[in-house]
């Protein structure tokens, strides 16, 4: 019994994971992409993602051939979003962010050991940074979003996560090395705001506030991201200002909505 009940989590763990890197992004993934990142077995990823794709989790781009989100996932996103109205509480938020900075605004959730992007607000800027978009995961330490809410969690469980963190961070390590990311989170924790200064992609620059659920732990982020001229010393005082005060704003809104 033991072994068929760890032979059933394993499946599940399996099949989660490739919608996750699904829908990483809107146009999907292509086969070999979700073979290279799940590192399963060509055979096994391809009848998985079949049986997702028959049950209408997934599905086949008919011009590229990516495997997209299904109109099952679509169902279960609205249901999920029914019960917990995060857009209806992060959209205002993110427009004013957009509306006073010209930036694109963004609404991010931690998941484990990520970041999830959920909300995406298109600023007045013409010239933009395409980093970031619904869907896209990055590690906790990574990018504005990562670094806000990292900064704000426990000294304990910072540390769970530098004791691994090659692992951790992945290809995202070799331009987020420890004494940076802890020199990050430290004046993170300072200002009250993270500074993402180009480390995921060199010229697109981040900032990030964490929004906090109602046992006081950051949960979710706010942020902006835009190109670098945009986000020098003389203009970040101003973006993390408007930042902390639409974070503060969420987090009451979610404590009143959750309690």
């Amino acid at each position: 019994m033991n072994h068929v009940t760890v032979q059933g989590a394993q499946v599940v763990g399996r099949v989660a994971a490739l919608l996750r890197i699904v829908s990483r992004k809107p146009e999907g993934a292509a086969l070999v992409e979700v073979v290279q990142e799940s590192g399963l077995t060509r055979p096994t990823v391809h009848r998985l993602l079949t049986s997702l794709a028959s049950e209408g989790l997934l599905d086949r781009d008919g011009g590229t051939g990516n495997w997209v989100l299904g109109p099952e996932a679509l169902l279960m996103g609205s249901v999920a979003a029914a019960r917990f109205p995060i857009e209806d509480i992060a959209r205002p938020s993110l427009r004013r962010l957009a509306e006073e900075t010209g930036e694109s605004a963004f609404f991010s959730v931690r998941r484990g050991g990520e970041t999830v992007c959920l909300l995406r607000e298109e600023g007045s800027f013409p010239i933009r940074s395409f980093v970031l978009h619904e869907g896209v995961r990055f590690p906790l330490g990574v990018a504005s979003a990562g670094n806000a809410i990292m900064a704000f969690l426990p000294p304990a469980e910072q540390e769970e996560i530098f004791a691994r963190w090659d692992d951790h961070a992945g290809t995202f390590a070799p331009a987020h090395p420890v004494a940076l990311v802890r020199e990050n989170l430290a004046r993170t924790h300072h200002n009250g705001y993270s500074v993402n200064p180009g480390l995921v992609l060199e010229g697109s620059w981040g900032m990030g506030a964490a929004v906090f659920d109602a046992q006081g732990k950051p949960a979710w982020a706010l942020s902006l991201t835009g190109i670098e001229p945009r986000f020098r010393k003389d203009r970040q005082e101003f973006l993390g200002r408007l930042l902390l005060e639409e974070a503060h704003r969420v987090t009451g809104t979610l404590a009143n909505n959750w309690k």
